[in-house]
This record gives C-alpha cells, sequence and structure tokens, in this order.
C-alpha cells in the first residue's frame, strides 16, 4: 500500500501530547510535553504548538490530530475533552491551519487506532477492520470497505457505552473492570498472573469473559473481517483470550466465527501513526 512521505500526527492525551513525523511509514521525529490539563483553551494550544514546532519542517504535508472526545470531523471543532475541563468548543483545524499553512485532519483517538492500523499496522490487507482500544476506558474506530466510519456526529462504535449488567461494557471490558469493579490494579494483577498466580489468572479468565461477550456485539453489528485490540490491558492478551473465545462460542453464525480474526496491535506509537494517516482515508 502507497503511503504519502512527510506527514505529522498529533495524540492529545490527558497526561501527554505527543507528536511524530512520518516519511517512509517511520517516525523520524517524535517529541513530547505534559499536558497542561487543568490549563485554559490557549495554554492547552501553546503546548500543541510546542510540540508540533519540535517535528515540523517545511515538507510536511498535513498535519493529523488525535482527541479522546467527540469531534465535528468537517469543520475539526473539538467538543468537550476528557480530562481537559476547558476544552467545551475548540476550532483545533483553524487554529492549526493558519499557524502552519497545510491541510489539517482532526478525529477521535479511537477512529485513528483504527486507521493506525489500517496503514501501519496488522489490519493493512482488510477492508472491512474493527479497532478496539482497551485501556482506561473501551473505544471502537470502524473501517468499512477501507473507509473510516465515523456516523454524523463522530459517536459511531461507541460500544463502551452499550448497557451491559449492572453498568456498561466500558465498565466490565477496560481496564475499569479491575480498577473499579474489582478495586485492584490491572499492572499488579499482571505481575501476578506472569507469576502463575491462580487468583490472578482467573480474575483475568473473567475479564476475558466480559470482552468476549462484548465482542459478539460488534460481529453482529458490523460484521467485520478482523478485530485489533490496542491499548494498555491488551498486552495481557494470552491471559485473557482463552476466556474470551470461550464466550463467543454460543455465537450464532458459525462460519463468522470461524472467520474472524482477532490480533492484538504490535504498533508502537499506533495514536501518533492514525492521526497522521487521516488524509489518506479519506482519499
Amino acid at each position: 500500500m502507497e503511503t504519502v512521505a512527510n506527514i505529522l500526527g498529533v495524540d492529545l492525551g490527558g497526561t501527554n501530547i505527543r507528536a511524530g513525523r512520518i516519511v517512509n511509514d517511520e517516525i523520524v521525529q517524535l517529541t513530547k510535553l505534559p499536558t497542561p490539563s487543568k490549563g485554559s483553551v490557549e495554554e492547552v494550544m501553546n503546548q500543541i504548538y510546542a510540540v508540533i514546532d519540535g517535528c515540523f519542517n517545511s515538507a510536511t504535508l498535513s498535519i493529523g490530530v488525535g482527541v479522546p472526545s467527540v469531534v465535528d470531523v468537517e469543520k475539526g471543532i473539538v467538543y468537550d475533552v476528557t480530562n481537559i475541563p476547558s476544552w467545551k468548543v475548540v476550532p483545533v483545524k483553524d487554529l492549526l491551519e493558519s499557524r502552519y499553512k497545510v491541510p489539517v485532519f482532526v478525529n477521535n483517538d479511537a477512529n485513528c487506532f483504527a486507521v493506525g492500523e489500517k496503514y501501519f499496522g496488522k489490519a493493512k490487507s482488510f477492508k472491512n477492520i474493527v479497532g478496539v482500544t482497551l485501556g482506561t476506558g473501551l473505544g471502537c474506530g470502524l473501517i468499512f470497505n477501507g473507509k473510516l466510519y465515523e456516523g454524523s456526529n463522530c459517536g459511531a462504535g461507541e460500544f463502551g457505552n452499550v448497557p451491559y449488567l449492572l453498568h456498561n461494557v466500558e465498565y466490565y471490558a477496560s481496564g475499569q473492570f479491575f480498577t473499579d469493579e474489582k478495586k485492584v490494579k490491572a499492572i499488579e494483577i499482571y505481575k501476578q498472573a506472569m507469576a502463575g498466580d491462580p487468583s490472578a489468572l482467573k480474575l483475568f479468565a473473567e475479564y476475558g469473559f466480559h470482552l468476549g461477550e462484548s465482542l459478539k456485539s460488534i460481529l453482529y453489528a458490523y460484521d467485520p473481517e478482523v478485530i485489533i485490540l490496542g491499548g494498555s490491558v491488551a498486552q495481557s492478551f494470552d491471559f485473557f483470550k482463552e476466556a474470551m473465545y470461550q464466550a463467543m462460542q454460543d455465537f450464532a453464525y458459525s462460519s463468522v466465527l470461524a472467520n474472524i480474526k482477532i490480533d492484538v496491535s504490535e504498533l508502537e506509537n499506533s495514536a501518533i501513526f492514525g492521526a497522521a494517516a487521516l488524509p489518506m482515508i479519506k482519499q
């Protein structure tokens, strides 16, 4: 798959803002600064400028930005950013295009994850893809027939908010299962599982059951060729995959279950790659 040289991606997180300039499918420059999450709109934007300035050069063709929020994709306006209270309505596209004089594309971070896997990761050879991020929350990015599907309000694929048991899918199928439901730190349970602790392995099996139940909904709704898992919790895949697959065995269509491919991302800095690739998915 042909890719565009010298594109820049920005990952706006609650803790850090990271930017990378990509040439020939590799990040050749990477910058990171802490996010002034309690700061004003201007203070956060100034930090974004500083991060971009560390990577941008005269040959840069475009800038893509991934944010943990809802976005007006056409206008590039960001609404109600998680963990940055001042960011209620921010015209990110206009602000960056005015400063850098190149096209700017803005989208939800889960959508960026899926796009990154499509162009730089394990989903390169597929047209119908669901990217699922498993971290503090659960996000989904949807690609159909090679094109990103965002919905009317950039809210498509928000499976984390679907009601499930006493709460919602996100509560049981993301890191919240460990921190909120079980009152433990996921990293500690991971370390215990690595040491073969039976109680930790049992906890991961319980988690895998909930994730498997959730993935069945994705199969019924979208019937993708591949589901790529990303995020911190996905790194524990070996501990929960058996229970996850077991939970999926009562899926109504055996042929779908036989054909679906579920894999874990190995793409480092996937959010940056995905943001940078936003103009490519629009072509």
